[in-house]
């Protein structure tokens, strides 16, 4: 992939705003267009893409700028979720798993616990991966005194294979108990799968893994004292704050499908030869299209960015969250979600009616930006989520945290 140069960063002064942080990503975004359709063909793992995630200061958003980081919210995070995903969509999920995963000592473990992650992380650029799936409830964890003992499998473990560390998820032996620890990529029993070979987001790295007594100290087993956890409404949290990463990254997909598009029309599409007009941006039907998606991403991006910002007041006061604001959040995260995925999907499929039949090229790569969003949107039915939304309104019932809701 074309890269640009460490210290073209470097020897810049690092954005003291939020956004000063956006307009970096964008930069990133650029790179990453310049080749993102030969590199979606390809499928390669991504090692400079992240590369350049961590060279840019972007992996490190949400770090404590007392060890290096940018210390960033939320809102912004996904703000530049969505930038990235404009020009890649793969690289788009990495990064918003990447910030979640990062996030998640934070939201499941004592404060001493998230305070060490978040220091070395910032410290170090570690890049998260998660091997964490909630339809997979395989992964035995074993008390062996002072360790914890990892064993099983998950179907999906994604940015595995580019990945500093990796956050882990099973039940505890005997119990219903959940324990998760971050561990490094390569710690023994730990293998990653190179077995992703899905038609979108080609470049996750989301591929299975297997667990084979990955040994982990007590002391790493987020929000556990004394071998058991002190739980919190917050640790309930990670569903939302996810659900709204992967709203983030639909639109920001769906905002780079039009911006493409938009760029094939004006520099290649031809009028349509029964239609009257010379240049195909002249053509009524193309205006009023072009017309039409964007006053649909815009509103989508408007209802994301005040929903994020919801959620930053959680975040800002966490052993204040009551179960309450949990839910009254996520049902408004779950109104995010479906309405960001049904943009998406139309957004990423109409524009093939204003850039007609030559864009259909391999070359071109459009159909990437449909094969992403659609891959990704199939994560959970979108129809539950707005089932979230029907029920509150009509009955005022919050939906009970599930790994989904």
């Amino acid at each position: 992939m074309s890269t640009i140069a460490p210290t073209a960063w470097q020897t810049r002064p690092a954005p003291d705003s939020p956004q000063g942080w956006v307009e970096r990503a964008a930069e990133v975004s650029a790179v990453l267009a310049t080749d993102a359709a030969a590199r979606d063909h390809a499928g390669a793992t991504p090692h400079a893409e992240i590369r350049l995630l961590k060279d840019s200061g972007l992996v490190t958003l949400l770090g404590p700028v007392e060890h290096g980081g940018a210390g960033q919210d939320w809102p912004t995070a996904y703000r530049v979720i969505r930038e990235v995903a404009k020009a890649d969509g793969s690289i788009g999920q990495l990064l918003g798993y990447h910030y979640l995963w990062n996030w998640a000592a934070r939201l499941v473990g004592t404060p001493e616990q998230w305070q060490q992650v978040e220091a070395e992380a910032a410290r170090n650029q570690w890049f998260f991966g998660g091997a964490v799936n909630p339809r997979d409830n395989d992964v035995v964890v074993r008390d062996e005194g002072e360790h914890l003992l990892f064993s099983g499998r998950k179907t999906f473990s994604t940015g595995s294979n580019v990945s500093d560390v990796t956050v882990l998820e099973g039940v505890l032996e005997g119990t219903d108990d959940h324990v998760f620890a971050i561990v490094p990529s390569d710690s023994a029993g730990l293998t990653f799968h190179d077995d992703w070979d899905n038609i979108g987001q080609r470049l996750t790295e989301s591929g299975s893994v297997t667990l084979d007594e990955v040994r982990v100290p007590w002391a790493a087993a987020a929000g556990y004292v004394d071998k058991k956890f002190r739980p919190r409404v917050y640790n309930t949290l990670n569903v939302p704050t996810i659900q709204l990463v992967f709203a983030h990254f639909y639109l920001g997909i769906a905002a780079g499908a039009l911006e493409t598009a938009a760029t094939y029309t004006r520099t290649k599409a031809r009028s349509w030869l029964h239609g009257g007009h010379e240049r195909a941006v002249d053509e009524p039907y193309v205006i009023d299209t072009y017309g039409d998606l964007t006053g649909k991403i815009w509103a989508a991006e408007a209802l994301a960015d005040r929903v994020a910002e919801e959620g930053q007041r959680l975040h800002d006061a966490p052993d204040e969250v009551t179960e309450q604001d949990r839910g009254e959040f996520e049902i408004r995260v779950a109104a995010v979600k479906a309405r960001a995925t049904e943009v998406a999907l139309e957004v990423t499929n109409r524009i093939f009616e204003v850039t007609g039949a030559r864009s259909t090229a391999s070359a071109e790569g459009l159909d990437r930006f449909w094969r992403n969003v659609r891959t990704h949107t199939l994560h959970d039915p979108v129809a539950y989520k707005r089932r979230e939304v029907g029920r509150f309104v009509l009955t005022g019932d919050l939906p009970e945290p599930t790994w989904y809701s």
